[in-house]
């Protein structure tokens, strides 16, 4: 994947990435990068074999096509990590204005067995991790706009059909996915005023941590699951031309991009009093058999 510019549709712009020293995260990085935008390739890995750190691998494949990026390899599941990686990017470029979250890891088990450390494990580099960038950039972006700057800003989470449609083994990820959603929804609500938009995804594609449940690459023809099909949807999100699109989660996998919708009321009774128990036996009963049925794991209802 070539990152030598194309039509500089982000041309200037310096975004922020976790996770981005392979999969998802480095077709994001050389996307934007091919856009014209600066790069901060934050990320923990090292390359399998040398013992390289993955992010200045894919910042080493950026500059010789051309472009500009630097590397960050501190944890953002950590407070200190998440900061740095936004001091980082303003003491490189002299600004942020894309963040995105894309760092993950996986603890799989079933529920009856999950041990505390995966869990906790699972739910500080997603959730907290994620909780801790948009927080230092938020602050970032609160007080140059408070200095009388405009900011033109986005974040971009990612969450996933594990947490938004479930998927057994994963209460941890899916947990933490769901949370994402969430706090995309309330961080949309109150970066607004700063001229900032917060959306998320829920990919599907084939990576280190999704490569063994799924099907291998074909030999010929369009690669549903191949990461960087993603990375257009994601590298549109952060230019300047997403700014009416805000607290949103969007599914992609392939060429296929879906507006995941939210909760909703749906089948509802209302009396003007308390029920008891006992009636709620049929009321809740009739309720369910109104209500739309549960989407499978591609988020389609059956």
């Amino acid at each position: 994947m070539t990152t030598t510019a194309t039509n500089g549709f982000c041309k200037g712009r310096v975004v922020a990435i976790t996770g981005a020293g392979n999969g998802l995260g480095r077709g994001y990085a050389l996307a934007f990068a091919a856009e014209g935008a600066q790069v901060v390739v934050n990320d923990v890995a090292t390359v399998p074999d040398s013992g390289g750190s993955a992010s200045r691998a894919v910042v080493d494949e950026i500059v010789a096509a051309g472009g500009q990026a630097v590397a960050h390899d501190e944890d953002i599941a950590s407070w200190d990590g998440a900061r740095s990686l936004v001091e980082h990017a303003v003491e490189s470029f002299g600004g942020l204005d894309v963040m995105v979250n894309n760092a993950g890891i996986l603890r799989d088990r079933g529920l009856a067995v999950m041990s505390e450390q995966e869990w906790d494990s699972v739910v500080a580099v997603h959730l907290k991790g994620t909780f801790g960038t948009c927080r230092h950039a938020a602050a970032y972006w609160r007080d140059r706009s408070k200095q009388g700057a405009v900011n033109d800003a986005r974040i971009i989470n990612t969450s996933s059909p594990s947490g938004l449609f479930g998927n057994p083994g994963q209460s941890n990820y899916g947990a933490a996915k769901a949370g994402i959603a969430a706090l995309t929804v309330i961080a949309a609500m109150e970066l607004e005023r700063y001229g900032v938009t917060v959306n998320a995804i829920a990919p599907t594609a084939r990576t280190q941590l999704t490569e063994r449940f799924m099907r291998e690459a074909p030999r010929t023809g369009f690669d549903r699951f191949a990461p960087e099909n993603i990375a257009p949807l994601v590298v549109w999100l952060g230019s300047s031309a997403s700014s009416a699109v805000t607290g949103r989660v969007f599914g992609a996998v392939g060429g296929k991009i879906s507006v995941l919708e939210g909760w909703v009321n749906g089948p509802t009774v209302d009396r003007d009093g308390r029920w008891t128990a006992a009636e709620l036996s049929d009321v809740i009963g009739d309720l369910v058999k109104r209500a739309a049925p549960r989407s499978t794991m591609s988020g389609d209802r059956p």
